[in-house]
């Protein structure tokens, strides 16, 4: 292994970071979960299936959330959300991902949208109909 450029330098851009032997490849995780939070996830993950289960066969490829941080519209395809709140119950943190590469706007709805078009079957159901009118 060539000498470290830094070795000794108090400046070293590096000094801060962790021993290599400390390392690990994997991120810790982040603070655990309140009971609330992890059946808000819970529920939130039942929740994606039926959107997926009623959506998707419509064209529907996932849910698109506007971010906060880079006020962008990020788009999640249904197994990409699905991970992220699966991580997000597991280990208390959402690892950073890829975005869709040239997403079709068209092809993604918010959740709102999904949670309405749920009820709507539902309500359509409830009411003997069989087949939804949308």
């Amino acid at each position: 292994m060539p000498p470290d450029p830094f070795a000794g330098d108090a400046h070293d851009p590096a000094r801060n970071l962790p021993d290599a032997a400390d390392w690990d490849d994997e991120q810790p995780a982040g603070e655990p979960l309140g009971e609330e939070e992890r059946a808000e996830l819970v529920e939130d993950l039942a929740d994606l299936a039926v959107y997926q289960a009623l959506l998707a066969p419509r064209g529907v490829r996932g849910v698109v959330v506007d971010c906060g941080e880079c006020e962008e519209p990020h788009y999640h395809d249904w197994a990409l959300l699905r991970a992220s709140l699966r991580q997000l119950l597991d280990d208390g943190r959402m690892r950073p991902h890829e975005p869709a590469f040239d997403p079709d706007p068209t092809a993604y709805v918010t959740w709102d949208y999904c949670r309405g078009y749920a009820d709507g079957v539902t309500e359509a159901e409830s009411d003997g109909e069989d087949t939804p009118p949308y």
